[in-house]
């Protein structure tokens, strides 16, 4: 078991669902991957939930705001960067080709964030820690494990991502695949969407560890989930398998190799 105190800038910090049916959503997690969860207050009208693998922060989940619903965004997972000075870093976006769809403000003392979005439209969030720094979790079943962005353009999103983050892009040489490196540390990745996809717009997601893929997919799948691909094999790395919650938003599982 590692605790997790702290985040490098550049680091994938947090994971945060944004969910149609918060009570559903919590059930089927909390089955899926032993989750707990604690209720937080956030106004007159907002609870965020802080989800927990023993008593430490794993992700979080809110009800989607009315806004969002009304622009038709579905259920969706989004991923946190931590960065030392998220007003410097949403000042770079523009400047790189992409957007902010909210300027930079600070969530109580827990920390200060903007949420961004890329040249082709994949939504991302930036995060300053205050008193709360993301993931509390890893290297276990039930922690984020894997960030990954599905993009048209996987030489731009890596020039982007890159120059805005610190990350050093490297493509594989066995499948078309490029990892993500903060320093030494492959932290994510980017594949091409390919016509197989058709009407998959750019987007971010989220991997979180299980210790047997093919038992989580159908454990989804008997709390009325849907498994998308997979399980299959990803060479010299383990096993995975990207399913869909009940109320539509889509996630992965993955088993590492030894």
């Amino acid at each position: 078991m590692v605790e997790v105190v702290r985040h490098e800038p550049g680091a994938f910090s947090w994971a945060e669902l944004a969910t149609t049916d918060p009570e559903a959503a919590k059930r089927f997690y909390t089955s899926l991957f032993g989750w707990t969860y604690v209720d937080n207050p956030m106004g007159p009208d907002m609870i965020y939930t802080r989800l927990q693998l023993n008593g430490r922060d794993a992700a979080a989940m809110y009800a989607q705001m009315k806004d969002q619903r009304e622009q038709g965004i579905p259920p969706n997972w989004m991923v946190y960067v931590t960065v030392s000075n998220a007003d410097h870093t949403a000042k770079r976006v523009p400047s790189l080709g992409g957007s902010v769809l909210q300027e930079p403000f600070d969530v109580a003392s827990y920390g200060r964030m903007a949420v961004c979005r890329d040249r082709e439209g994949a939504v991302f969030s930036i995060w300053q820690p205050g008193t709360h720094i993301g993931v509390q979790v890893a290297n276990e079943p039930g922690a984020l494990s894997w960030c990954e962005l599905a993009a048209r353009d996987t030489d731009y999103a890596a020039g982007f991502y890159g120059e805005l983050f610190g990350w050093l892009p490297k493509t594989r040489e066995d499948f078309p695949y490029v990892e993500l490196y903060l320093g030494d540390r492959a932290i994510g990745g980017v594949f091409p969407l390919d016509p197989s996809m058709q009407g998959v717009p750019p987007h971010w997601g989220v991997y979180f560890r299980v210790a047997d893929c093919d038992a989580s997919a159908e454990k989804a799948k008997s709390l009325g989930g849907k498994v998308h691909v997979g399980p299959q094999d990803i060479p010299n790395v383990g096993r995975f398998a990207m399913l869909q919650d009940p109320q539509g938003a889509t996630f992965s599982v993955i088993q590492l190799n030894a």
